[in-house]
C-alpha cells in the first residue's frame, strides 16, 4: 500500500510502498504521536526502513492496498 508522509519544514513528502497493513501503519503513527515512540518507523516493499522523528510529522496519508497484476491481458 502507498503511504505518504509529510514532514515539517521539508519541501517534499516521503512516498513509499509498504507491505504493512493499514492497521499496522495507523498503529505505528498513533504510537509515535502519543509519545510512546520518538520515531515513526515503517518498512517499504524492498525491506528499507524509513524513520521520521515523531515531533516533525505534519501528516500521514494511507492509501488503498495495491493490487499486483500478474500475466498478460488484452488492452
Amino acid at each position: 500500500m502507498e503511504v505518504k508522509i509529510g514532514v515539517q519544514h521539508a519541501p517534499r513528502e516521503i512516498v513509499l510502498e509498504s507491505g504493512q497493513t493499514a492497521e499496522e501503519v495507523e498503529r505505528a503513527v498513533s504510537e509515535a504521536l502519543a509519545g510512546k515512540s520518538q520515531l515513526l518507523s515503517l518498512v517499504d516493499d524492498h525491506g528499507r526502513k524509513v524513520l521520521v522523528p515523531a515531533d516533525r510529522l505534519a501528516y500521514v496519508e494511507i492509501g488503498e492496498p495495491s493490487v499486483r497484476k500478474v500475466g498478460f491481458s488484452a488492452l
